[in-house]
């Protein structure tokens, strides 16, 4: 008897940092203390208050059972609280929200509630590869639109007409971007939306990075009027609030919309245990200060670390990026990029990211996250200036 996988697997590999973490790890067990500069996963803590009301939920005993797909209501109230305190947008905390297990369950509800297969889905080159291999493992037909470092990693929109003539369902788009850090523009939004409801389209805007090195102001694409009609954004505690592991994120858009992704949430998972959710609507409430210190003043010194070790591998960057890494582009001496990132794990003892893992046009580029403490980041480029100096 012959068994054999489902033909989606031959859609998509193994996610590259699942794979590359593994030979990290054997060399770490060789001795090789290799310094992790590719991840994004934030290495300090939550708020105290939110730990201290984790502790004091998850201690009662009434407080373990299953709880409601659609979020508690104390959760729900402080996302959309959270939206008018920062973005200034209202939402109806009983039907414009829907709490979500993180971002990459919600790319996999939106998809299901929204697509059929065979349905043209746009992704951003380069961009979160997720957003790719969930739509191929879905079976719809993923169309890539071009992110340049010549148009600033903004959209080309008469590329997008183009690509829009055989109709397109679904846009993802990721600002502030990952990986170039390219800021959110209210004219960008603006732009967005209007072009979703020329060609009857929806765009998801993920946006877990406007807290990070922003002391300005943060943006939203539900800040332009009639988005919720067609747009559907993501937000994420993993990034501002330090909490990658708690699985706490959410998406806001029109009831209807929230209706439709929650038929398709209550039948594949159930409600976050109770205690994590009512921690997470107090982080909500996290003081300005807190999220300076947390999200600019902890990222500063680090991102100025970053820079240097850029600069030491002849790589050049746009210093107006924002976000917890940094993206650089590889000398032209260099045949491809993991020429160099290799070199830069084997040698040097650091791992980096191959720019590739996030499309084609990210093939000439490094990514550094700013996720490790000052110390380490400094020993990772004293490492690097005794092999490239």
């Amino acid at each position: 008897m012959t068994i054999t996988p489902a033909d989606r697997l031959s859609t998509v590999s193994e996610y590259y940092f699942s794979r590359k973490l593994k030979e990290v790890a054997q060399l770490n067990a060789e001795g090789r203390d290799i310094i992790s500069l590719a991840i994004g996963s934030p290495d300090m803590p939550p708020s105290q208050q939110t730990i201290d009301r984790l502790a004091a939920v998850a201690s009662l005993p009434n407080a373990h059972g299953y709880q409601p797909t659609v979020g508690t209501p104390e959760l729900r109230t402080a996302m959309s609280r959270f939206y008018q305190r920062w973005y200034g947008v209202e939402l109806d905390p009983a039907t414009e929200i829907q709490p979500l297990i993180g971002s990459k369950e919600g790319i996999l509800h939106v998809t299901l509630a929204f697509c059929n297969p065979g349905d043209r889905v746009l992704v951003p080159n380069p961009g979160y590869p997720t957003y790719t291999s969930l739509s191929r493992i879905l079976g719809c037909e993923v169309v890539p639109y071009d992110l340049t470092e010549a148009n600033g990693w903004m959209p080309d929109f008469q590329q997008l007409e183009k690509l829009c003539e055989q109709g397109v369902k679904l846009m993802w788009t990721n600002y502030p971007h990952m990986p170039t850090g390219a800021p959110a523009s209210r004219s960008l939004y603006e732009r967005l939306v209007r072009f979703a409801k020329d060609h009857g389209m929806v765009i998801v805007n993920d946006n877990p990075y406007s807290f990070i090195l922003n002391e300005g102001e943060h943006l939203s694409i539900l800040q332009v009027p009639g988005a919720k009609d067609c747009c559907i954004e993501f937000n994420s505690m993993s990034k501002s609030h330090n909490m990658p592991g708690w699985r706490v994120g959410m998406l806001a858009t029109n009831a209807t919309f929230v209706q439709w992704i929650l038929k398709i949430k209550s039948n594949i998972d159930s409600g976050t245990f109770r205690a994590l959710q009512l921690a997470a609507a107090d982080a909500y409430d996290n003081s300005e200060e807190w999220h300076r210190q947390a999200n600019v003043e902890v990222y500063r010194p680090r991102r100025r670390i970053a820079e240097q070790i850029m600069t030491q591998l002849g790589c050049t960057f746009d210093p107006q990026q924002t976000g917890m890494f940094l993206w650089g582009r590889i000398p032209d001496t260099y045949q491809d990029v993991e020429q160099l990132t290799e070199r830069v794990l084997h040698e040097c003892r650091v791992f980096i990211t191959p720019g590739f893992i996030f499309g084609t046009n990210g093939a000439r580029y490094i990514r550094i996250s700013l996720c490790a403490k000052d110390d380490k980041m400094q020993q990772a480029l004293l490492r690097i200036k005794d092999v490239f100096n």
